[in-house]
């Protein structure tokens, strides 16, 4: 048993050390393994294969374990480590600590949006893109895309999925109007509501956040914690409610073939949204 930190808890040894295993795991190649993957796995609900990682209910519990394997990858280089989550709700400014020098840099330059503070800076020769949407090897950020603004989500976008009794819903996609989960995973839907909550998350912080190699920024841990913690949050709201869709029954809607109930084996690792239901042996948020 292990705890997941508020980053702006984070002592400067917890953050030296989380940084250090960072960087270690990017040297040894490993890290961009993990960018790869998500990359494979990013498929939309345009797309006529299985989509375990997103625009689908197991949504939450492939990232669950997408985030233990890299957990799990950090703490074979110290022990000590574990992944902090960013609660953009309260600390939704460029200045909040996380954006400081010692733990992840800030803000992209104009014009080419390279950041240049931080551990993660180009120029500070530890951290190149090497699988990216573009051939730039720098990380790059764009906080709150100026040319078209969008802004964080508040604690009103987060307390309105956590109130859905729902964990999702037919057509089990980018276009489900209810369920907690397309609500906090955040497709917008025409006529109906926008993007929101994660979506809007990746598009606030911009440059690679903002596509599916979005974890060459280290940033996406953090993120994808608090989604972990939200998922954990709508449980104890909702104990009554349950994984959807369950166990069998594949008559329900055109896209019920290429998502993953709640036996079905997720890929890579073949493990079922049924086995990541509780993480409470493994780790706890504090």
């Amino acid at each position: 048993m292990y705890n997941r930190k508020n980053q702006r808890n984070l002592t400067r040894t917890e953050k030296r050390r989380l940084v250090g295993a960072i960087l270690e795991l990017k040297r040894s190649g490993r890290y961009d393994d993990f960018v790869v993957l998500h990359r494979e796995f990013y498929v939309s609900d345009g797309e006529d294969r299985p989509r375990p990682a997103h625009m689908a209910p197991s949504f939450f519990p492939w990232h669950r374990q997408y985030l233990l394997e890299f957990e799990k990858a950090l703490r074979e280089i110290d022990p000590g480590v574990s992944i902090p989550y960013w609660d953009w709700t309260s600390d939704n400014t460029p200045s909040a600590s996380l954006w400081a020098d010692d733990l992840l840099g800030g803000n992209g330059r104009s014009g080419d949006r390279q950041v240049m503070t931080g551990p993660f800076a180009y120029a500070e020769g530890n951290w190149t893109i090497n699988d990216g949407v573009t051939e730039r090897p720098f990380l790059t950020r764009n906080f709150g895309r100026p040319s078209s603004p969008v802004s964080l989500p508040g604690k009103k976008d987060v307390a309105g999925a956590l109130n859905d009794p729902v964990y999702d819903a037919a057509p089990w996609n980018s276009v489900s109007r209810t369920g907690f989960r397309n609500r906090i995973e955040g497709w917008g839907i025409r006529g109906s509501r926008g993007v929101s909550n994660h979506n809007q998350v990746h598009s606030w912080v911009g440059g690679l956040m903002a596509g599916a190699a979005s974890p060459n920024d280290p940033v996406f841990w953090f993120h994808h914690a608090f989604m972990d913690l939200l998922w954990d949050r709508w449980q104890k709201v909702h104990p009554r409610s349950r994984y959807q869709p369950g166990s069998g029954s594949r008559e329900q809607g055109p896209d019920r073939d290429r998502v993953f109930g709640l036996d079905e084996p997720m890929p890579p690792w073949d493990v079922a949204p049924s086995k990541l239901l509780d993480h409470s042996r493994l780790y706890r948020y504090v």
